[in-house]
């Protein structure tokens, strides 16, 4: 089953933090998607770019409404995401307790409903 690892944290603490410190998370993050890749449990992953270029659509009334920014306004912001295979939900929780964002903010884990394929 696949499942997609939400990782939260708070954009302003990336921001406190100075290049080394940051460069060194990054070299964390490498290892541990190296790891998960030599595993077999990564399907994919990407870091998403700054809350400030967000764009949120909403249709209100029948009316498309774009606003800049993310959706709700919260202290941890969505900053990227893994999805990985596993064959249970214990499992992606291993996989996800290594992550090293565990420690700044929080991963969410999801399981995915495939849409079924169309003919």
């Amino acid at each position: 089953m696949q499942y997609m690892l939400l990782i939260y944290f708070t954009e302003a603490d990336y921001k406190t933090r100075n290049d080394e410190q940051n460069g060194a998370i990054t070299r964390e993050y490498m290892t541990y998607t190296q790891a998960i890749r030599e595993s077999g449990h990564l399907v994919g992953a990407d870091r998403l770019g700054s809350v400030t270029t967000a764009t949120t659509l909403r249709e209100k009334d029948g009316k498309l409404l774009k606003t800049d920014g993310p959706f709700a306004e919260t202290r941890e912001q969505l900053g990227g995401y893994y999805i990985i295979e596993a064959k249970d939900l214990d499992e992606a929780v291993s996989v996800a307790a290594r992550m090293p964002g565990v420690r700044f903010g929080a991963i969410e884990i999801r399981p995915i409903m495939a849409m079924p394929a169309q003919s």
